[in-house]
């Protein structure tokens, strides 16, 4: 276990290397003079050249790089040309809130998606089964700026009961939370569904269930336990991914979060803010891969890691 850890952790800081790499390799992507394009056409010569000596620009690629990942090591991710404060502070200051509304929505995605995926493997070639893959099949489809807009207008602009944007109180969390929630569903109900489908044709399933065990202890107990891996697995890519920030659904809903911040600095050019924000976009799918990959250890005890390669 440790020695699979291990491997996981150099695996992880390759990974992380190679995401500092593409970070600061943004500014000198980009077609012409960064400097210019950060400032606008209407800057002068002495600003251009104040902006490229302060971000150490005028200096060579790999001097840039190693001063880059120093300052990175030392959680200096640089300065936001837009407010002039850290990088790490506006980013720490956004976090909560994404992980506020990642959070409820991933909890509302797992809750709808096990209980439907459940009853549609139970109820398996009935009306009710394909009843609840049509609607995971259409919710795959819907762009989720479409269903932010129509949950906005149904449950703030008809009824009435959820303001319409911009707070980040538990009324404001609702709206969001549910969006996320329906989006991620589908997927989770649909992986549910065909792993139960197949776990419960088992003989030790119809074993508890001649036992006179309940029904629900033999869905969730016997059953479900032998689902939850794939379960997990693609609940943790969501969840890296929606700490990283939902930026649509952020937008729609005005929520002062990862996403909103990053559409804000590629708006204003603010490359500091967008390098910062794409290497901590790596480290967070980073920790949550670890992390996924050592709870496989604790739903599966059979899992063997000392012969395990630990690639990414």
């Amino acid at each position: 276990m440790k020695q699979y850890l291990l491997k996981r952790l150099m695996s992880g800081l390759i990974v992380l290397v190679g995401v500092s790499l593409f970070s600061f390799a943004l500014i000198h992507l980009i077609p012409g003079d960064p400097v210019r394009i950060m400032l606008g056409e209407k800057a002068t010569k002495e600003r251009v050249e104040q902006l490229r000596e302060q971000m150490g620009l005028n200096k060579p690629l790999v001097v840039q790089y190693v001063n880059y990942a120093t300052g990175v090591l030392k959680g200096d991710l640089g300065t936001s040309l837009k407010t002039s404060r850290p990088v790490s502070m506006e980013i720490a200051q956004r976090f909560p809130a994404t992980v506020k509304m990642a959070v409820s929505g991933i909890v509302v995605a797992i809750v709808a998606g096990v209980i439907m995926g459940i009853l549609a493997a139970k109820y398996k070639d009935t009306f009710l089964d394909y009843a609840i893959m049509s609607m995971a099949t259409l919710g795959m489809s819907l762009p989720s700026f479409w269903l932010g807009l129509l949950v906005i207008m149904v449950f703030a602009v008809k009824l009435g009961w959820f303001p319409v944007a911009g707070g980040t109180g538990f009324i404001d969390l609702v709206m969001p939370a549910l969006t996320l929630g329906v989006l991620l569903s589908t997927t989770i109900s649909r992986l549910t569904r065909s792993g139960m489908v197949e776990v419960l044709s088992n003989d030790y399933i119809r074993t508890a269930r001649a036992k006179g065990m309940s029904e629900g202890i033999v869905l969730f107990r016997h059953a479900f336990r032998n689902v939850m891996i794939p379960v997990v697995a693609v609940v943790g890519l969501q969840i890296a991914a929606l700490l990283g920030g939902a930026v649509i659904v952020e937008q729609v809903f005005n929520w002062p979060g990862i996403g909103t911040l990053a559409i804000e600095a590629i708006s204003s050019r603010d490359f500091p803010m967008i390098q910062g924000i794409v290497l901590f976009m790596g480290v967070i799918y980073v920790i949550v891969n670890i992390c996924v990959d050592l709870l496989y250890a604790v739903l599966d005890p059979r899992i063997d890691y000392s012969t395990s390669k630990g690639g990414m």
